[in-house]
C-alpha cells in the first residue's frame, strides 16, 4: 500500500483525507515514481472545488491532489525509452503528487540534473514552466517593460526572474508586505489593489509594453488599460476575461524540453525557486491552506517519506 492525500468529492477542505491506496501501475509511456517532494499550487485546490482543465476528462474519486512532483523511478511502463529504474526525475503526475508513489508520463517528465535538489525540481513543472511559457509567448525584446500582477506568488516570482534574464524591465504588482521580496528579484514594486494603473504609470512614465497577469478580475481589467496593444496581454489568472479584453491565455507548451530549460536556469543560478514553506505528507492539508488563502510568498512544498 502507498499513502496519498486525496479529495473524496468536490468541495472544500472537509473533503480531503490522507488514505492508503494500491501502488499505481505504470501504463504505456508512464513511469512509477517514488515521490520525494511535491509542489503545492493554487490549481490543486481549484481542482478540488470542481474546476477542470480544458480538454481533460473527469477523474474518479478519490482523486489525489498535486500537479508537480520530483522523485526516483521505481518501474517503467511499456514502450518507455530514455528512462530507467533509479533515475531521478521531475514532472507533471497523472495520479497526483501528494503521494508516496505516483505516475509520471514521459512526455512531461525530465531527468533531474545532479546540481538540482529534489525540492527545487518539484516546484518547476507548474509555476516555473508557466512563467517560462508566458515570457516566451510575449516575445519581448531587451529593454521592453513588462508588468507582472500577482508577482509575489510562485509563477510571479519565476516570471520576474526569467524576464529580467532576457533583458526586460519588470514591474511587479504585489501586496505591500511583499515589496522587499519583489525588489530583491530586480523588479520595481507597485502595490496591488484599486488604483493599480495610476501607480504603474507613475513607476513607468514611458508606458509598459506587456502585461503578464496572474490575478484576473478587477486587477486584470485595470492592467489592460495600460496597454496600447491588447495582444500583449496574457493571463493565467483570468483566461476568459483576457480574451474578452483582446489578450490571450498563457499558452502552455507542457513538454519535457521546457522542464529541461527551467532546470538549466536554476542550475545556472538565473532562477531561484524561493521555496518558503515545507510540510510533511501528513500536513498536506495545512500546506494547501497556506496557498488557498492567497497570501503565500514564494512556493510551498510537501516532503514525502515513504
Amino acid at each position: 500500500m502507498s499513502k496519498a492525500y486525496v479529495f473524496t468529492r468536490n468541495g472544500g477542505p472537509e473533503v480531503e483525507a490522507l488514505v492508503d491506496r494500491d501502488r499505481p501501475v505504470p501504463g504505456p509511456g508512464e513511469l512509477l515514481v517514488a515521490v520525494r517532494v511535491a509542489g503545492v499550487n493554487p490549481v490543486d485546490w481549484k481542482l478540488r472545488t470542481g474546476y477542470s482543465r480544458p480538454g481533460s476528462e473527469p477523474q474518479p474519486f478519490p482523486t489525489v491532489l498535486g500537479s508537480e512532483a520530483a522523485g526516483v523511478v521505481e518501474a517503467v511502463g511499456p514502450g518507455v525509452e530514455g528512462f530507467a529504474v533509479g533515475d531521478e526525475v521531475f514532472g507533471n503526475p497523472v495520479t497526483g503528487g501528494y503521494a508516496e508513489h505516483t505516475l509520471l508520463p514521459v512526455a512531461v517528465t525530465a531527468h533531474k540534473p545532479a546540481g538540482l535538489s529534489f525540492t527545487d525540481a518539484a516546484v518547476l513543472p507548474v509555476a516555473a514552466a508557466t512563467a517560462y511559457d508566458g515570457v516566451q509567448q510575449l516575445g519581448l525584446a531587451p529593454g521592453a517593460t513588462l508588468l507582472v500582477t500577482g508577482a509575489g506568488g510562485g509563477v510571479g516570482t519565476a516570471a520576474l526572474q526569467i524576464a529580467r534574464h532576457a533583458g526586460v524591465h519588470v514591474i511587479g504588482a504585489a501586496s505591500a508586505a511583499k515589496k522587499d521580496f519583489v525588489e530583491s528579484l530586480g523588479a520595481v514594486h507597485v502595490a496591488s489593489g484599486a488604483g493599480l494603473a495610476d501607480r504603474v504609470r507613475a513607476a513607468a512614465p514611458d508606458g509598459i509594453d506587456a502585461v503578464f497577469d496572474l490575478v484576473g478580475g478587477d486587477t486584470l481589467r485595470e492592467a489592460a488599460t495600460l496597454l496600447d496593444d491588447p495582444a500583449k496581454l496574457i493571463s493565467a489568472g483570468g483566461k476568459q476575461l483576457a480574451a474578452e479584453l483582446g489578450g490571450a491565455p498563457v499558452e502552455r507548451a507542457r513538454t519535457a524540453a521546457v522542464l529541461d530549460a527551467v532546470a538549466d536556469l536554476v542550475v545556472a543560478g538565473v532562477l531561484r525557486t524561493h521555496v518558503t514553506r515545507t510540510f510533511p505528507l501528513a500536513g498536506a492539508g495545512e500546506a494547501l491552506r497556506a496557498v488557498e488563502d492567497g497570501h503565500a510568498l514564494g512556493k510551498s512544498v510537501i516532503e514525502v517519506t515513504a
